[in-house]
């Protein structure tokens, strides 16, 4: 009924071929998603001490440095000067951010194993709630 295939397939399965470009392991890639997570948790954590400057969120900036930097194999993340932020954006807009984004790298870090960039997401978690807390009863 159906003709037999004659001709090699142009399709071929990558098992029996040799890569010819390097591959990072599960672990390997939750390293760059977590760095990236903590990275943007620090970028917004640089916006709002900019905006509101606090003992807490110094803090907090020193500590996402360190564990990027880790995370990184040593190299230093990018960082905003606290004077080069033009838009004022609404605070509880960066606060709702800034949880998000530590929500997103306690999953990462708990998936990972990673317990202290779990802590950090988990307390930077907290301080970020209980920031927006007073201002959304304000708003009901």
């Amino acid at each position: 009924m159906y003709e037999p295939i004659r001709t090699k397939s142009v399709h071929s399965t990558m098992a029996d071929t040799p890569s010819d470009f390097p591959h990072r392991s599960r672990e390997e890639e939750l390293d760059i998603q977590l760095a990236g997570h903590l990275a943007a948790l620090l970028a917004v954590t640089d916006e709002l001490r900019a905006l509101a400057p606090s003992a807490d969120l110094d803090t907090a900036a020193e500590r996402l440095a360190e564990q990027v930097a880790r995370l990184r194999g040593g190299g230093t993340p990018a960082r905003a000067s606290l004077t080069s932020v033009t838009a004022e954006p609404h605070l509880t807009d960066l606060h709702r951010r800034a949880h998000a984004v530590a929500g997103r790298a306690l999953l990462v870090a708990a998936s990972r194993a990673d317990t202290a960039a779990a802590i950090l997401a988990a307390e930077r978690m907290d301080s970020h709630a209980a920031a927006l807390e007073p201002r959304e009863l304000a708003t009901h």
